[in-house]
C-alpha cells in the first residue's frame, strides 16, 4: 500500500494557507477560487489550525458571525488531526473515517507541514490501485 509521502511526491502541490488573523471572508474567497474545502491556518510557518467549510457553517453562520469581520482564529479548528508521511493511504482513510474529517495535513517529524490530503484524494488513489490490481489479475487469468 502506498504511503502518503509517495502520494504527495506523485501529486505535488503546496497546501493553501491563511493567517489566523485573516478574515473568514478572505479565507472563503481563497477556498472558492481554488475549489477546495479547507485551508491551513499558519502562523510564523507553523500550523495553528485548519479552517473548513464545516467550521464556517457550524461556528460562523449558525452563530451569526460576520465573515467580513470575524478572524479565522475565532472559528478554525485549533486541535488539528494530522498524519505522518510514512502512514499508508489505508491508515489515513481509517483515521479520517473514524474522526469524521475530510482534510488531513501531513506533518514531518519536526511538525512541519509537508502536504495535505483530502478524503477525495485518498478515495481516488484507492480506486486507481484497485483498477490496477484487477487488470493484473485479468492478465494473469488470461495467460
Amino acid at each position: 500500500m502506498k504511503t502518503l509521502k509517495k502520494l504527495l511526491e506523485e501529486h505535488p502541490r503546496a497546501p493553501l494557507s491563511v493567517s489566523p488573523d485573516d478574515t473568514v471572508f478572505s479565507a472563503l474567497e481563497l477556498m472558492a477560487r481554488h475549489d477546495i474545502g479547507a485551508v491551513l491556518a499558519m502562523r510564523d510557518g507553523k500550523l495553528a489550525g485548519i479552517f473548513s467549510e464545516r467550521d464556517y457553517a457550524r461556528k460562523g453562520v449558525l452563530l451569526g458571525k460576520s465573515s467580513k469581520e470575524t478572524p479565522v482564529s475565532e472559528i478554525m479548528t485549533e486541535k488539528v488531526l494530522y498524519a505522518l508521511p510514512g502512514q499508508t493511504i489505508d491508515q489515513a482513510m481509517a483515521l479520517m473515517s473514524d474522526k469524521r474529517v475530510r482534510h488531513l495535513p501531513v506533518l514531518d517529524a519536526n511538525q512541519r507541514v509537508v502536504g495535505m490530503v483530502s478524503i477525495g484524494d485518498l478515495v481516488k488513489e484507492t480506486i486507481s490501485e484497485q483498477a490496477f490490481l484487477i487488470k493484473q489479475l485479468e492478465q494473469y487469468i488470461a495467460s
